[in-house]
């Protein structure tokens, strides 16, 4: 299946990076280059640096760019690993990096990744697919306490502990090898009166598990403080979410950074030595237009905030 993904607000993107003509950014999570190609078309001596850990990005991003492949250089890695990419390229400081942390369409619209919940294939959800750790490890090899965490922590899920309960039960017969295997156990857990209303049933365990293979949330978090670093004075930071997780830690990163001391409010004296980093130039989350969303149904919940390096 070709590589795909719809590029969420591309203008609103474009726009908020102030791309210079002779800049070097980096897409940090490339997917299919709709963002990317965007970018290139604007660059005249500068450079855009592609990183992604799904070598099927990679492979589709090298053919969707190939009329500028003399700007263009990609890295097959996670994006946490920015520092060491770029250090590897020779490059001190860059002038825009986006991070899109949406999962494309051809990682939900290809079974056997095993991220979608309405297609049947073996339980799988690795962005990065060199990797041993995949979501039939969480579900098969987690407690009863580690799956009731992570469906409460990472999806939100009310029904949290009950679907956890059901799973660790249903492995004692046999393990837990599909997607829609899961499904069926999910939907057995959640009660036919909330089932039948709102999101799909499994949408929010799914979520959970994809993001405890990926560790994505740690990731986000680990990282924002060291694209900031990477970034020259006016240099910008975009970064587009998709579920209230996310965003809630984006929003939180960038007020920490736009602040010059983070000591509690009553010590006397700061001993934190935290130093602003960022202005912030979106003071709410720019969000998908009303068209856009009919256009791509799965942008309706993204969100993208941009912060600029002082």
């Amino acid at each position: 299946m070709e590589f795909k993904h719809i590029p969420v607000m591309l203008n609103e993107v474009i726009n908020g990076l102030n791309i210079k003509e002779n800049g070097i950014y980096v897409d940090a999570t490339i997917g299919g280059a709709g963002h990317s190609i965007e970018i290139a078309k604007r660059l005249k001596n500068g450079k855009l640096i592609g990183i992604d850990q799904d070598i099927d990005a990679i492979d589709k991003s090298s053919k969707t760019l190939d009329e500028y492949k003399e700007k263009v250089l990609l890295v097959h890695r996670n994006y946490s690993e920015i520092k060491t990419v770029l250090t590897e390229l020779g490059i001190s400081k860059v002038d825009g990096i986006l991070v899109d942390l949406g999962v494309s369409s051809h990682q939900l619209d290809t079974a056997q990744r095993g991220f979608s919940y309405n297609l049947d294939a073996p339980l799988d959800m690795r962005m990065d697919t060199t990797r041993d750790f995949s979501a039939w490890n969480v579900v098969n090899e987690y407690s009863l306490d580690e799956l009731t965490n992570i469906f409460y922590k990472y999806g939100e899920e009310k029904w949290a502990k009950r679907i956890a309960e059901f799973i660790v039960q249903e492995r004692k017969n046999k393990s837990i090898d599909t997607t829609l295997e899961l499904v069926s156990i999910i939907k057995k857990a959640i009660p036919k009166k909330v089932r039948q209303s709102g999101h799909h049933p499994a949408k929010k365990v799914f979520q959970a598990i994809r993001i405890e293979v990926n560790n994505e949330l740690e990731v986000l978090e680990n990282t924002i403080e060291d694209m900031v670093d990477a970034l020259n004075e006016g240099g910008r930071l975009a970064i587009i979410t998709f579920h209230s997780l996310e965003d809630r830690l984006v929003k939180d990163k960038f007020r920490e950074l736009n602040t010059d001391c983070i000591c509690p409010k009553d010590l006397p004296v700061c001993v934190c030595n935290h130093v602003k980093k960022i202005e912030i130039i979106t003071k709410k989350p720019i969000l998908p237009s009303d068209d856009e969303i009919v256009e791509n149904p799965r942008s309706h919940s993204a969100k993208l905030r941009i912060a600029e390096r002082i």
